[in-house]
């Protein structure tokens, strides 16, 4: 069943738990994802990026996931545009058939973020599609991070209640110490939860984690026995994740997890064997260890058995 963002999201915010919101860049990934939700009875927010569209194409990236939400109509399953750069590119999102948004604007300066992403709200409502900003930059806290650089980085509370509530969107991403891809953390990791509680607090709307992917070690050591390279990489641990949700957390961004383990059965089966083209080979162990990564989240997300 093809609902809005906010369907989704209202519900994990007044009930205190996660939905994993899965990349997908092909069929193989946005299939596995809600054979995973099947499997889970979870609710989920499948979400493509501009240069997924891209490669893609918008049409068929819509298509699938009507196809696939027809096929599992139990499960609530919101369409989301990630990092959309512009208004013109929300709009076309929404235009297509895409039920949430993300505007984007988190690099310019606190008014031109607010004014665009108000743009968006306006036209992303009356169609009935949900929207997501963000607030601060993402990017890694290191030990030795001073107090000025962390305050200029990660997202202001004041700021935010100030945004949410001139602005109406209905989600927000709060940068709190994360980062995109497999490289995090310089040391331990580390996440401002406090900060986390006061947007809560104040904004008391869905929130979102971005750069949330944990790689978990059954992934890495998989990722790394196949001849893949991770350079040291930490993502954010589950009990992380976990205590992000507490602090008011509900849509947890997940990429880089999928990428790995997909790509890690696709290696294992090529180095094996070397006379193997038949794509469904590498695909079908290649889907069956990425399902288990995407079930295992739902767990820990707390979404499973929420449908």
């Amino acid at each position: 069943m093809l609902v809005s963002g906010n369907v989704i999201l209202q519900k994990a915010h007044k009930e205190n738990y996660g939905v994993g919101a899965f990349n997908f860049v092909n069929y193989e990934m946005l299939s596995t994802i809600f054979e995973a939700a099947d499997e889970k009875k979870s609710p989920i927010i499948v979400q493509a990026s501009e240069g997924a569209i891209k490669y893609l194409g918008i049409d068929m990236a819509v298509g699938m996931v009507k196809i696939l939400s027809q096929r599992y109509p139990h499960i609530p399953v919101a369409l989301h545009l990630d990092h959309g750069t512009s208004y013109e590119s929300c709009v076309k999102a929404i235009r297509a058939g895409f039920t949430s948004v993300m505007i984007d604007a988190s690099h310019h300066p606190f008014e031109e973020n607010l004014c665009e992403t108000k743009r968006v709200v306006e036209v992303a409502h009356c169609a009935g599609v949900s929207v997501e900003a963000e607030l601060g930059r993402l990017m890694g806290i290191e030990d030795n991070i001073s107090v000025d650089e962390k305050d200029a980085c990660l997202v202001n509370p004041k700021e935010a209640e100030e945004f949410v509530k001139e602005s109406k969107v209905d989600f927000l991403a709060p940068a709190i110490g994360t980062s995109h891809g497999a490289f995090k953390f310089k040391g331990e990791p580390k996440l401002d939860f406090e900060r986390l509680i006061e947007v809560k607090r104040l904004t008391n709307i869905p929130l979102v984690l971005h750069g949330a992917s944990a790689i978990p070690s059954e992934v890495r050591e998989a990722f790394l026995q196949s001849g893949g390279d991770l350079k040291g990489s930490k993502g954010v641990p589950f009990e992380f994740l976990q205590e992000a949700i507490k602090g008011g957390i509900n849509k947890i961004n997940t990429d880089t997890d999928l990428r790995i383990a997909f790509m890690s059965e696709v290696r294992r089966v090529a180095n094996e064997d070397k006379t193997q083209f038949d794509l469904r080979k590498f695909f079908a162990p290649a889907k069956d260890f990425m399902r288990k990564v995407i079930a295992e989240r739902m767990e820990v997300l707390g979404s499973a058995g929420k449908i």
